[in-house]
Protein backbone atom coordinates (compact mmCIF):
# COMPACT_ATOMS: atom_id res chain seq x y z
CA UNK A 1 0.00 0.00 0.00
CA UNK A 2 1.34 3.39 -1.04
CA UNK A 3 0.39 6.69 0.61
CA UNK A 4 -0.69 9.21 -2.03
CA UNK A 5 -1.92 12.32 -0.23
CA UNK A 6 -3.69 13.76 2.75
CA UNK A 7 -6.68 15.95 1.88
CA UNK A 8 -8.78 18.28 3.98
CA UNK A 9 -10.69 15.37 5.47
CA UNK A 10 -9.44 12.02 4.20
CA UNK A 11 -6.13 10.27 3.55
CA UNK A 12 -5.74 8.37 0.28
CA UNK A 13 -3.63 5.29 -0.39
CA UNK A 14 -3.03 3.25 -3.54
CA UNK A 15 -3.35 -0.51 -3.07
CA UNK A 16 -1.25 -3.17 -4.76
CA UNK A 17 -4.15 -4.03 -7.10
CA UNK A 18 -4.39 -0.42 -8.33
CA UNK A 19 -7.52 0.50 -6.39
CA UNK A 20 -7.60 3.27 -3.79
CA UNK A 21 -8.24 3.20 -0.08
CA UNK A 22 -9.98 6.19 1.49
CA UNK A 23 -9.32 6.68 5.21
CA UNK A 24 -11.93 9.12 6.51
CA UNK A 25 -10.59 11.17 9.41
CA UNK A 26 -12.25 13.23 12.14
CA UNK A 27 -10.72 16.39 10.66
CA UNK A 28 -12.91 19.26 9.58
CA UNK A 29 -12.48 22.23 7.23
CA UNK A 30 -14.55 25.31 6.45
CA UNK A 31 -13.99 28.22 4.07
CA UNK A 32 -11.11 26.11 2.70
CA UNK A 33 -9.31 26.25 6.05
CA UNK A 34 -8.29 23.12 7.97
CA UNK A 35 -8.85 22.99 11.73
CA UNK A 36 -6.82 21.13 14.33
CA UNK A 37 -9.92 20.45 16.45
CA UNK A 38 -11.38 17.02 15.66
CA UNK A 39 -15.08 16.15 15.38
CA UNK A 40 -15.79 12.95 17.36
CA UNK A 41 -16.60 9.94 15.15
CA UNK A 42 -16.85 12.12 12.05
CA UNK A 43 -14.72 9.75 9.99
CA UNK A 44 -17.08 6.86 10.71
CA UNK A 45 -20.12 8.91 9.77
CA UNK A 46 -18.58 10.10 6.51
CA UNK A 47 -17.64 6.55 5.55
CA UNK A 48 -21.09 5.18 6.38
CA UNK A 49 -22.89 8.02 4.60
CA UNK A 50 -20.73 7.60 1.48
CA UNK A 51 -21.50 3.88 1.36
CA UNK A 52 -25.23 4.54 1.81
CA UNK A 53 -25.47 7.18 -0.92
CA UNK A 54 -23.34 5.28 -3.43
CA UNK A 55 -25.58 2.24 -3.05
CA UNK A 56 -28.87 4.14 -2.77
CA UNK A 57 -28.83 6.53 -5.71
CA UNK A 58 -27.74 3.87 -8.22
CA UNK A 59 -25.57 6.23 -10.26
CA UNK A 60 -22.51 4.41 -11.70
CA UNK A 61 -19.70 5.19 -9.26
CA UNK A 62 -16.26 4.13 -8.06
CA UNK A 63 -17.34 2.43 -4.80
CA UNK A 64 -16.11 -1.16 -4.33
CA UNK A 65 -16.56 -2.00 -0.66
CA UNK A 66 -16.26 -0.72 2.89
CA UNK A 67 -13.16 -2.12 4.56
CA UNK A 68 -13.56 -0.95 8.19
CA UNK A 69 -15.68 1.58 10.07
CA UNK A 70 -13.75 4.51 8.55
CA UNK A 71 -12.05 2.99 5.48
CA UNK A 72 -13.44 2.43 1.99
CA UNK A 73 -11.98 0.90 -1.18
CA UNK A 74 -12.80 2.56 -4.50
CA UNK A 75 -11.73 2.34 -8.12
CA UNK A 76 -8.91 4.62 -9.17
CA UNK A 77 -10.02 7.12 -11.79
CA UNK A 78 -8.76 10.13 -13.67
CA UNK A 79 -10.65 12.80 -11.75
CA UNK A 80 -12.35 15.60 -13.68
CA UNK A 81 -10.94 18.91 -12.33
CA UNK A 82 -14.35 20.44 -11.61
CA UNK A 83 -16.48 20.32 -8.47
CA UNK A 84 -20.10 19.97 -9.54
CA UNK A 85 -22.21 22.09 -7.21
CA UNK A 86 -26.01 22.05 -7.43
CA UNK A 87 -27.97 24.70 -5.55
CA UNK A 88 -31.63 24.18 -4.77
CA UNK A 89 -32.02 27.10 -2.35
CA UNK A 90 -30.90 30.72 -2.25
CA UNK A 91 -28.25 30.52 0.44
CA UNK A 92 -24.59 30.88 1.37
CA UNK A 93 -22.01 32.39 -0.97
CA UNK A 94 -24.52 32.25 -3.83
CA UNK A 95 -26.34 35.24 -2.29
CA UNK A 96 -23.21 37.38 -2.00
CA UNK A 97 -22.12 36.58 -5.55
CA UNK A 98 -25.57 37.59 -6.81
CA UNK A 99 -25.41 40.88 -4.87
CA UNK A 100 -22.00 41.60 -6.36
CA UNK A 101 -23.32 40.97 -9.89
CA UNK A 102 -21.16 37.90 -10.48
CA UNK A 103 -24.17 35.74 -11.38
CA UNK A 104 -27.61 36.31 -12.85
CA UNK A 105 -30.84 34.61 -11.83
CA UNK A 106 -34.40 34.69 -13.28
CA UNK A 107 -36.22 37.95 -12.55
CA UNK A 108 -38.99 36.32 -10.55
CA UNK A 109 -36.61 34.41 -8.25
CA UNK A 110 -37.38 34.76 -4.53
CA UNK A 111 -34.21 36.37 -3.16
CA UNK A 112 -34.98 35.97 0.51
CA UNK A 113 -32.37 33.93 2.34
CA UNK A 114 -33.11 30.18 2.21
CA UNK A 115 -35.87 30.56 -0.41
CA UNK A 116 -36.30 27.62 -2.74
CA UNK A 117 -35.06 28.15 -6.29
CA UNK A 118 -37.52 27.60 -9.12
CA UNK A 119 -35.22 24.90 -10.46
CA UNK A 120 -31.90 23.56 -9.16
CA UNK A 121 -28.95 25.55 -10.48
CA UNK A 122 -25.68 24.00 -11.65
CA UNK A 123 -22.93 26.16 -10.13
CA UNK A 124 -19.55 24.42 -10.61
CA UNK A 125 -16.21 25.47 -9.15
CA UNK A 126 -12.56 24.76 -9.73
CA UNK A 127 -11.11 21.86 -7.77
CA UNK A 128 -8.36 22.87 -5.39
CA UNK A 129 -6.81 21.75 -2.10
CA UNK A 130 -6.55 25.41 -1.10
CA UNK A 131 -9.43 27.56 -2.35
CA UNK A 132 -12.17 26.60 -4.84
CA UNK A 133 -13.45 29.32 -7.18
CA UNK A 134 -16.75 29.50 -9.16
CA UNK A 135 -16.34 28.67 -12.84
CA UNK A 136 -18.57 29.15 -15.87
CA UNK A 137 -19.04 26.80 -18.78
CA UNK A 138 -17.11 29.14 -21.08
CA UNK A 139 -14.15 29.26 -18.71
CA UNK A 140 -14.18 25.48 -18.21
CA UNK A 141 -14.07 24.99 -21.97
CA UNK A 142 -11.42 27.67 -22.53
CA UNK A 143 -9.16 25.99 -19.97
CA UNK A 144 -9.75 22.59 -21.59
CA UNK A 145 -10.98 21.18 -18.28
CA UNK A 146 -13.80 19.33 -20.07
CA UNK A 147 -15.40 19.14 -23.50
CA UNK A 148 -18.80 20.67 -24.27
CA UNK A 149 -20.37 17.22 -24.21
CA UNK A 150 -18.77 16.39 -20.86
CA UNK A 151 -19.84 19.68 -19.27
CA UNK A 152 -23.43 19.16 -20.39
CA UNK A 153 -23.33 15.58 -19.09
CA UNK A 154 -22.01 16.73 -15.71
CA UNK A 155 -24.70 19.40 -15.43
CA UNK A 156 -27.57 17.08 -16.31
CA UNK A 157 -26.44 14.19 -14.13
CA UNK A 158 -25.50 16.36 -11.15
CA UNK A 159 -28.98 17.89 -11.11
CA UNK A 160 -30.58 14.44 -11.46
CA UNK A 161 -28.56 13.14 -8.50
CA UNK A 162 -29.51 16.20 -6.45
CA UNK A 163 -33.21 15.65 -7.16
CA UNK A 164 -32.94 11.96 -6.30
CA UNK A 165 -31.15 12.62 -3.03
CA UNK A 166 -33.59 15.42 -2.19
CA UNK A 167 -36.52 12.99 -2.35
CA UNK A 168 -34.76 10.57 -0.01
CA UNK A 169 -33.84 13.35 2.43
CA UNK A 170 -37.38 14.77 2.37
CA UNK A 171 -38.87 11.43 3.42
CA UNK A 172 -36.60 11.56 6.48
CA UNK A 173 -37.68 15.09 7.38
CA UNK A 174 -34.80 17.00 5.81
CA UNK A 175 -34.28 19.57 3.07
CA UNK A 176 -31.24 19.11 0.84
CA UNK A 177 -30.30 22.72 0.16
CA UNK A 178 -27.28 22.11 -2.05
CA UNK A 179 -24.82 19.43 -3.04
CA UNK A 180 -21.21 19.07 -4.22
CA UNK A 181 -20.28 16.13 -6.41
CA UNK A 182 -17.09 14.96 -8.10
CA UNK A 183 -16.69 12.71 -11.12
CA UNK A 184 -13.88 10.85 -12.80
CA UNK A 185 -13.16 8.83 -15.94
CA UNK A 186 -12.43 5.12 -16.10
CA UNK A 187 -12.11 3.23 -19.38
CA UNK A 188 -13.92 6.01 -21.21
CA UNK A 189 -16.87 6.10 -18.80
CA UNK A 190 -17.68 8.95 -16.41
CA UNK A 191 -18.31 7.72 -12.87
CA UNK A 192 -19.42 9.43 -9.69
CA UNK A 193 -16.44 9.63 -7.35
CA UNK A 194 -14.97 11.06 -4.17
CA UNK A 195 -17.46 10.96 -1.27
CA UNK A 196 -21.01 12.02 -0.46
CA UNK A 197 -21.94 13.13 3.05
CA UNK A 198 -22.35 16.08 5.44
CA UNK A 199 -19.13 17.66 4.13
CA UNK A 200 -20.56 17.70 0.60
CA UNK A 201 -24.00 19.22 1.18
CA UNK A 202 -26.18 21.51 3.26
CA UNK A 203 -29.06 19.73 4.94
CA UNK A 204 -31.79 21.42 6.98
CA UNK A 205 -34.56 20.22 9.25
CA UNK A 206 -38.00 20.51 7.61
CA UNK A 207 -39.60 21.09 11.01
CA UNK A 208 -37.68 24.31 11.66
CA UNK A 209 -37.28 25.53 8.06
CA UNK A 210 -38.35 29.12 7.56
CA UNK A 211 -37.60 31.39 4.60
CA UNK A 212 -35.71 34.54 5.52
CA UNK A 213 -33.72 33.03 8.38
CA UNK A 214 -30.52 31.10 9.02
CA UNK A 215 -31.46 27.43 9.01
CA UNK A 216 -30.88 24.66 11.54
CA UNK A 217 -28.23 22.62 9.74
CA UNK A 218 -27.21 18.98 9.96
CA UNK A 219 -23.89 19.45 8.18
CA UNK A 220 -20.78 21.56 8.68
CA UNK A 221 -22.76 24.77 8.09
CA UNK A 222 -22.95 24.89 11.87
CA UNK A 223 -19.20 25.50 11.87
CA UNK A 224 -19.41 28.07 9.06
CA UNK A 225 -22.07 30.02 10.96
CA UNK A 226 -19.98 29.95 14.15
CA UNK A 227 -16.95 31.27 12.29
CA UNK A 228 -18.86 33.96 10.38
CA UNK A 229 -20.54 35.24 13.55
CA UNK A 230 -17.11 35.78 15.13
CA UNK A 231 -15.51 37.47 12.16
CA UNK A 232 -13.27 34.59 11.13
CA UNK A 233 -14.69 34.25 7.60
CA UNK A 234 -13.85 37.88 6.88
CA UNK A 235 -10.41 37.46 8.45
CA UNK A 236 -9.69 34.40 6.29
CA UNK A 237 -10.60 36.35 3.14
CA UNK A 238 -8.48 39.34 4.17
CA UNK A 239 -5.48 37.07 4.78
CA UNK A 240 -5.82 35.48 1.35
CA UNK A 241 -6.11 38.89 -0.32
CA UNK A 242 -2.67 39.85 1.00
CA UNK A 243 -1.11 36.47 0.26
CA UNK A 244 -1.19 35.06 3.78
CA UNK A 245 -2.42 31.62 4.81
CA UNK A 246 -5.50 31.86 7.06
CA UNK A 247 -4.93 30.70 10.64
CA UNK A 248 -7.63 28.42 12.03
CA UNK A 249 -8.82 29.03 15.60
CA UNK A 250 -9.35 26.29 18.16
CA UNK A 251 -12.98 25.20 18.24
CA UNK A 252 -14.89 24.85 21.52
CA UNK A 253 -15.65 21.30 22.60
CA UNK A 254 -19.39 21.97 22.74
CA UNK A 255 -19.36 22.97 19.06
CA UNK A 256 -17.43 19.89 17.92
CA UNK A 257 -19.69 17.63 19.99
CA UNK A 258 -22.86 19.26 18.61
CA UNK A 259 -21.59 18.75 15.06
CA UNK A 260 -20.96 15.09 15.81
CA UNK A 261 -24.43 14.69 17.29
CA UNK A 262 -26.13 16.28 14.29
CA UNK A 263 -24.14 14.16 11.82
CA UNK A 264 -25.20 11.02 13.66
CA UNK A 265 -28.82 12.15 13.91
CA UNK A 266 -29.00 12.81 10.17
CA UNK A 267 -27.43 9.44 9.37
CA UNK A 268 -29.87 7.50 11.55
CA UNK A 269 -32.95 9.32 10.25
CA UNK A 270 -32.01 9.09 6.57
CA UNK A 271 -30.74 5.51 6.55
CA UNK A 272 -33.05 4.08 9.20
CA UNK A 273 -30.00 2.43 10.77
CA UNK A 274 -28.64 2.84 14.28
CA UNK A 275 -25.14 4.27 14.36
Amino acid sequence: MKFLRSGKVKDIYELDDGNLLFHFSDRVSAFDVKFSTLIPRKGEILCKFAEFWFKKIQTPNHYIRTETKDKMIVKKMEMIPIECVVRGYFYGSFIQRWKEGQITIPKNTDTRIAAKMQEPVFDPTTKSETHDLPITKNIALARNLVSTKEFDWLEENSIDIYKNMSKIAEKAGFILADLKLEFGKLSGEILLGDSIGPDEYRMWSKDTYQVGKTQESFDKQLLRDWLAARGFQKRFEENRNVGKDPIAPELPSELSQEMSTRYITAYERITGQTF
